[in-house]
């Protein structure tokens, strides 16, 4: 009687693992754990290394990945874009991915800057955008959409104030953000691998639509 306990205890124990198993193969994203959403993207508007104004609908529907620098930083930034190069390299042809690359110093960081800059890192501006705005506009983005600055710093004098993060935010395909990360840390970048490919996997929700009264007032 015994035996026969263990057998079916041990028979059904093996049934639950194999069911498990075949449903992780056949139904995408099942069993992982799914990245918390800790904020949503508020409407934007820069303009990139092309000259091409950028916003929010440009990215609706794609997976990206949005970092704060500025060009002529010599101490985080250029270890933080070597990283964001291997993110690159993986999901260059990936039609559903994009980085945004925010400058911090717009005084200084023109669009023939960023361009120039862009191409030292052999950055396809189909994918990789390096964008410039208004200040004002950049601080506040960085601050209420990606949760990369202290968004109290707001109230502060814009012409006093500077950004100089090392933090990586990454968003879904429906505007959110779901994860921020070091991007100094290589084992964090090889997380955010794993995490895009997991974004990429999820279909898309009800994309959001904005009011545009006002927009033209951000960039």
């Amino acid at each position: 009687m015994k035996k026969k306990l263990v057998f079916y205890i041990i028979f059904f124990a093996t049934l639950v693992v194999v069911f498990y198993v075949a449903l992780t193969k056949m139904i995408p994203g099942y069993g992982e754990v799914k990245l918390p959403v800790l904020n949503v993207v508020q409407p934007f508007f820069f303009t990139n290394q092309d000259g091409k104004i950028i916003s929010e609908k440009d990215v609706s529907g794609k997976v990206y990945v949005a970092e704060f620098f500025f060009t002529t930083c010599k101490g985080i930034c250029p270890k933080m874009n070597t990283n964001m190069k291997e993110i690159f390299a993986l999901y260059k042809d990936e039609p559903d991915f994009r980085i945004l690359s925010h400058t911090v110093d717009p005084e200084t960081d023109s669009v023939a800057r960023m361009k120039h800059y862009a191409d030292s890192l052999n950055a396809d501006s189909k994918t990789w955008w390096f964008l410039t705005g208004r200040k004002d506009s950049l601080y506040r983005t960085a601050r209420v959409s990606y949760l990369l600055d202290d968004p109290k710093n707001n109230d502060e004098d814009i012409n006093k104030q500077f950004i100089h993060t090392q933090f990586f935010a990454l968003v879904d395909k429906n505007g959110n953000v779901r994860k921020i990360i070091d991007g100094l840390k290589k084992e964090e970048i090889a997380e955010l691998k794993t995490d895009i490919d997991q974004l990429l996997k999820e279909k898309p929700g009800i994309i959001r639509s904005y009011n545009s009264v006002n927009n033209n007032n951000l960039h």
